[in-house]
């Protein structure tokens, strides 16, 4: 991993075999950024993807173990227990053009990632909603 910042902005490209969520958390921490955006695209060679499942409290998740290209990579920076916490969601596609989205658990790099990380002043400390089992926004 590679970055540099603009202003409030980091760019931030991802070399074959980084794992986005370790990358975007060390420069996190490295960085002191606890509130930000984050979007990107790129490739991928392992995914693990996941959508929420209200009535289990759980995700259903699914692997996918070959070359993808990442449409659409969004996702949050907040803080839990002091430390940054990422939330991110990715649509990837498939050689065959197949379309596979969801809640990332984890993504790793085939080729390249060019991803943007837009800080914001403030911070919003994730609280656990027993209601539905998610760490939300905590105002």
């Amino acid at each position: 991993m590679e970055y540099r910042k603009f202003n409030d902005t980091y760019l931030i490209r991802l070399d074959l075999g980084d794992d986005v969520a370790e990358c975007l958390l060390a420069l996190c921490e490295e960085e002191h950024v606890l509130l930000g955006e984050i979007s990107g695209i790129g490739a991928a060679d392992h995914a693990v993807l996941g959508v929420y499942d209200f009535a289990a409290g759980a995700y259903l998740t699914r692997e996918y173990n070959e070359f993808m290209e990442i449409t659409s990579l969004l996702g949050s920076v907040t803080e839990r227990d002091g430390k940054p916490y990422l939330h991110l969601h990715a649509t990837t596609c498939t050689q065959d053009h197949a379309v596979h989205g969801g809640h990332v658990l984890s993504l790793r790099i085939g080729a390249t990632g060019e991803l943007f990380l837009r800080t914001v002043s403030g911070r919003v400390e994730r609280r656990l909603d027993p209601k539905t089992g998610l760490n939300l926004f905590g105002f």
